[in-house]
């Protein structure tokens, strides 16, 4: 049986054509709703598993997924639909960029799975803050805020910084306990 926690992090997923379709459609105050309750419903079931002891295994790779499945679909509309005035459109160098980190996050964690035989997996600072100013991208957009180019410039530079910090941890983890390798002293 799944467990509250879970069931809303499937709601985040379900809740992601809603959202494309609101977009291509035209709505964004529906699109921004819609979105709102996805981002609530990602801290609330990070909340509810922490506080009633409903962490589980597919809970753990569920959540990313969900995060990944939203933010992606987002980016591809903003990016794509013609229904979005030009200006804010966002510019497929963005696009390019989050999709490119988050392929090499994926394909990190499948080689270090098959190296080392599991992956740990943690958000980083660099993460969580790339994630809250994607989210905050999607948000300026969705609301037609006029200076959303600052927004998704900066986003754009988190994802850049967090991409290289999860590849240095990655490459720190392949190369931990190898009688070849120096330890990491967090120097590149």
């Amino acid at each position: 049986m799944m467990n509250l926690a879970n069931r809303i992090t499937i709601t985040r997923i379900i809740l992601t054509p809603l959202f494309i379709a609101a977009v291509a459609y035209g709505r964004m105050d529906i699109a921004l709703i819609l979105f709102a309750a996805a981002v609530i419903s990602d801290g609330l079931d990070g909340f509810v598993a922490r506080s009633m002891h409903q962490k589980t295994s597919i809970g753990t790779i569920l959540d990313p997924v969900a995060d990944k499945i939203l933010l992606i679909s987002a980016f591809i509309c903003l990016t794509l639909i013609k229904s979005i005035p030009e200006n804010l459109r966002l510019p497929p160098y963005v696009l390019i960029i989050v999709i490119f980190r988050d392929l090499m996050i994926v394909l990190g964690s499948i080689l270090i799975h098959v190296i080392k035989g599991e992956v740990k997996i943690a958000p980083s600072f660099w993460g969580k803050l790339t994630t809250f100013f994607q989210m905050m991208t999607i948000v300026s957009v969705l609301v037609q805020f006029k200076h959303s180019c600052y927004v998704w410039n900066t986003a754009t530079i988190f994802t850049v910084i967090s991409g290289v910090d999860y590849m240095l941890k990655g490459s720190h983890t392949l190369n931990e306990n190898s009688p070849n390798n120096k330890k990491y002293n967090g120097k590149i």
